[in-house]
């Protein structure tokens, strides 16, 4: 569903991060950061509706075994972007949404 932030985890990693474009967020809960990062994932995904926008979880057992086998994280939140599988960029970091959408704009959307 686009338009709206979705839950990632390895049951959908796969589909989701094989969209034509797709944002994927990784955090744990007791992060201040990955909290204060939640309204900008909420806008950014209002904002890009051909954009899968999504939030993995880190720390919920068993939800993101496969993830944490495929990519290493030193920071959360760290921000994954996608297309059509590959990963195209990383960010460490909370990003203000202008930033995010900039990212999106030159990474997903320009047709590069």
């Amino acid at each position: 569903m686009s338009g709206s932030v979705q839950d990632v985890s390895d049951e959908n990693y796969k589909d989701f991060t094989g969209a034509p474009a797709a944002v994927v967020a990784y955090g744990i809960a007791s992060c201040e950061p990955c909290n204060a990062y939640d309204p900008v994932l909420e806008e950014t995904a209002a904002r890009f509706a051909e954009v899968k926008i999504g939030k993995a979880k880190m720390h919920v057992p068993g939800r993101c075994r496969e993830i944490k086998k495929a990519h290493t994280f030193e920071t959360y939140p760290t921000t994954h972007l996608f297309s059509k599988g590959t990963l195209v960029l990383t960010r460490e970091g909370k990003l203000e949404a202008a930033e995010l959408a900039a990212l999106i704009n030159d990474h997903l959307l320009s047709g590069s």
